[in-house]
């Protein structure tokens, strides 16, 4: 008999209003069961940990910027003694504050 595991981080109990649906192939469905079982889930259960953690990390990485150390040095480099204004940004200054005021 397969031997069953509990969770050691349960998903906090939320009430779960909206649907997905997927149309998976048998072989996956065979995978995904063995997984939830593997972790004493439920399919459903497996499958939305696993969307959400997938969807995080898609996030995260599109949202997290990743810089060489020599990057790094060059833009704090930059925020530390930035250069001068361009005549070009000088002139939007002072359109804005003509147009918004200070």
């Amino acid at each position: 008999m397969p031997q069953r595991t509990t969770r050691t981080n349960p998903a906090p109990r939320t009430t779960r209003v909206a649907r997905l649906e997927a149309r998976i192939t048998r072989e996956a469905l065979a995978v995904v069961r063995r997984a939830a079982q593997i972790q004493g889930r439920s399919v459903s259960d497996f499958v939305v940990a696993a969307a959400q953690e997938a969807a995080q990390k898609t996030v995260t990485e599109i949202e997290i910027m990743r810089l060489s150390r020599e990057a790094q040095e060059q833009f704090v480099a930059l925020l530390l003694n930035p250069p001068k204004p361009a005549p070009a940004l000088k002139r939007a200054f002072e359109r804005h504050r003509a147009m918004f005021g200070e």
